[in-house]
This record gives structure tokens, C-alpha cells and sequence, in this order.
């Protein structure tokens, strides 16, 4: 939410807020302490509900920020009599802490709709997802990589801020999604040598770094390489869509096991000493 009216409490730095018609009353309180625990596992270090009646609106908020304030949730919402809003917040403003509220946030919606009946048997609901940020800072390594992949074009107007602003620069990425879940993806390339070193560049590699990782790349580059992109399904995905399994290892005809065991054939299999040595490896038991 934009200009934060919950800033001043504890949990609520960043708030997401998620309407439901016609949720108030349809959950009780013990359920929804319930997710207490994995929506902080998650990365929301608070959530709050506000359950819209035809004259109040019942929150454990209300003492907290006042009425003025719920009203005001209310109307950015577009939440009306008989709506319940889930607030899910964080404690810092940081890109990570964020990332991980959108996380929280995606798998309580999707819990939300199907506790409550919203997901519709036999629909089909496609949604492409684009304007994808063209890169994410790395907080341990104190660098900015690729949200993708580091061949994925940067959209034209954005590329004035790829130096100075890399955070605000969107990719020519996107996604298919299909009831909630993914099933495609991909991007349209980068095929101008001077863009792509300027986006390895952003990544840190420098001149020498970028020929001898990806020196065939930018040389083929330099032939005029045509506009072109792609997308990848997710084949397994969609055939348990179509066959109304929630589990796509339910479609794959020899899934692995957790611990990537194939049951049929067993592997993998144990390896020679002789394979080891050929290979330069050696294999270290933790003390």
C-alpha cells in the first residue's frame, strides 16, 4: 500500500493487503491464528484482519490506528459490506524482506481461495505476468544480478537508468500462469553487443571477464544478430491441469523420490574409484 497508514506499528513497515468479497464471518478467529506460524516462516512478521460491516468495521486494529485510518484501508481496497481484508506486513523496507512478503502474500491467497470455495472446478484462468524487474540486488555479495538471466532485454525506455538506476530497470521478461500456478515462461533476448555489455556491466564483469566467459556470444553479436526471444512450458504442469491432479508427480511416469532416487532404475548408482580419479575427484566424508 502506497503512503502507509500503518507505519508506526510494530510489523508493518510494508503492509500487502488482500480483499475478499464476501469473506467476513466465513473464517473464525482460531482459524486464522492457525497461520500465524508458516505465514511468518513465510516472511510476514504480522498479519491483521478487517471484517467490513454495514455501519463498522471490527478490527483488532481499531485501537491500534483509529478508525480514520481502517476507513482509509478500506477505500484503497475497494472493500464493501460483508468483504474481509487480510493485512500481511513487514518489519524492514529491504529488497529481500519484501521479496519475501510478496511470497507470504502468494501463498495466502491461494490458501484463502481454496478454504473458501473461490477457485471454481473445470475454470481456467489465465494471467501473463510481465514488467518483471530486470535485476535483484544480492545482499550478501553487495551486487546487482540478473532476475532472470543475464540475456534477458532490458524494455527500450529503461535503458537511460541501467547504469546509474539498475533497480528501476524492467525486463522484456514474462510469465504463463495458469489457475495460480506457472506453467511458461521466458523472455525476448538481448541482441545488440553494446546493451549486453553494458547489462554485464551491471552485473560486474568486467571487459576481460565478460570475452572469456561469453566470448562467443558477443562475438556472434557482432553479425547482427535479428530480435528474437522464447518461452519454455512446463509440459508436466499443464498435463496434470488437464488430467485435475493438484500433484504433478502424479503425471510423470517415473518421478523421483525426495531424495532424487529413480525407484526403476536406480540411480544414481555408485560410482568407481577409477571414474573418481579420472575426473580429478576425490570424495570427502564430514567429520
Amino acid at each position: 500500500m502506497s503512503g502507509n497508514p500503518l507505519a508506526n506499528v510494530r510489523g508493518f513497515k510494508a503492509v500487502k493487503a488482500l480483499r475478499i468479497p464476501g469473506g467476513a464471518g466465513k473464517l473464525s478467529r482460531s482459524q486464522m491464528d492457525k497461520y500465524q506460524v508458516p505465514l511468518k516462516t513465510l516472511g510476514a512478521a504480522n498479519f491483521a484482519t478487517l471484517e467490513v460491516k454495514d455501519s463498522e468495521i471490527q478490527s483488532r486494529l481499531s485501537k491500534t490506528v483509529g478508525e480514520e485510518c481502517l476507513r482509509g484501508i478500506v477505500s484503497a481496497t475497494g472493500a464493501t459490506a460483508g468483504d474481509l481484508i487480510v493485512l500481511l506486513g513487514c518489519e524492514e523496507l529491504s529488497r529481500l524482506r519484501l521479496r519475501h512478503l510478496d511470497e507470504a502474500s502468494g501463498w495466502f491467497r491461494l490458501e484463502l481461495a481454496e478454504r473458501l470455495g473461490l477457485i471454481r472446478p473445470g475454470t481456467w484462468s489465465f494471467l501473463w505476468v510481465i514488467d518483471f524487474p530486470m535485476f535483484e540486488y544480492d545482499e550478501r555479495e553487495k551486487r546487482y544480478a540478473a532476475m532472470h538471466h543475464p540475456f534477458t532485454s532490458p524494455r527500450e525506455e529503461d535503458l537511460e537508468a541501467l547504469e546509474n538506476d539498475p533497480g528501476s530497470v524492467k525486463a522484456l521478461g514474462y510469465d504463463l500462469v495458469l489457475n495460480g500456478s506457472e506453467i511458461g515462461g521466458g523472455s525476448i533476448r538481448i541482441h545488440r553487443q553494446d546493451i549486453q555489455r553494458r547489462v554485464f556491466g551491471v552485473l560486474g564483469l568486467t571487459e576481460e571477464k565478460a570475452r572469456e566467459r561469453f566470448g562467443f556470444f558477443l562475438e556472434a553479436l557482432e553479425y547482427g544478430t535479428p530480435p528474437h526471444g522464447g518461452i519454455a512450458l512446463g509440459y508436466d504442469r499443464i498435463i496434470a491441469f488437464m488430467a485435475g491432479e493438484s500433484n504433478i508427480r502424479e503425471v510423470i511416469a517415473f518421478p523421483k523420490t525426495a531424495s532424487a532416487v529413480d525407484l526403476m532404475s536406480e540411480a544414481p548408482a555408485g560410482v568407481e574409484p577409477e571414474q573418481l580419479e579420472e575426473l580429478g575427484l576425490e570424495i570427502r566424508k564430514e567429520s
